[in-house]
């Protein structure tokens, strides 16, 4: 049996917002495919470049414990231990006990490491100069849609 549909009431959603939304979503979406390329042509995967900037990124210091590493990466605990392997051993990131406890270990970039997030984020920073006028003015209409007369 076929529900009749309800009448649309004032607040319910119109065609022009859907499509805002998906033009938000497409360029973000485009400026993530251009992350994911940068850092494959820099040598690192794409997860290994946000896991350098959020080590490198962290408030207050420039290292993490593994637990703040799964939630910055929002990752389970094993997976970014995993990624912390594959990034020691290719010289991008050292672990060590920290001094004051240690059961926990610190998450440091090395130079290479350091220098691989440098070249990316300069590209970066030059891509979301492009791009970043478009997304601001796509996130304002999308998050005050009263605003927008």
């Amino acid at each position: 049996m076929l529900m009749p549909r309800k009448r649309p009431s004032a607040s319910s959603l119109t065609k022009a917002d859907y499509e805002l939304l998906a033009q938000f979503r497409y360029t973000l979406r485009r400026f993530l495919g251009f992350s994911e390329a940068a850092a494959h042509a820099r040598g690192v995967t794409p997860q290994q470049y946000q896991a350098l900037l959020a080590i490198e990124g962290y408030p207050g210091r420039n290292w993490v414990t593994i637990g703040e590493l799964a939630e910055q990466m929002q990752v389970a605990h094993h997976s970014a231990v995993g990624l912390v392997d594959r990034m020691e051993a290719l010289n991008l990131v050292r672990r060590s006990a920290a001094k004051d406890d240690r059961r926990r270990v610190e998450v440091r970039l090395t130079a290479k490491g350091l220098a691989a997030l440098d070249k990316l984020y300069r590209v970066h920073r030059t891509e979301l100069r492009s791009i970043g006028p478009r997304l601001i003015s796509l996130l304002e209409r999308a998050a005050n849609p009263d605003a927008q007369g």
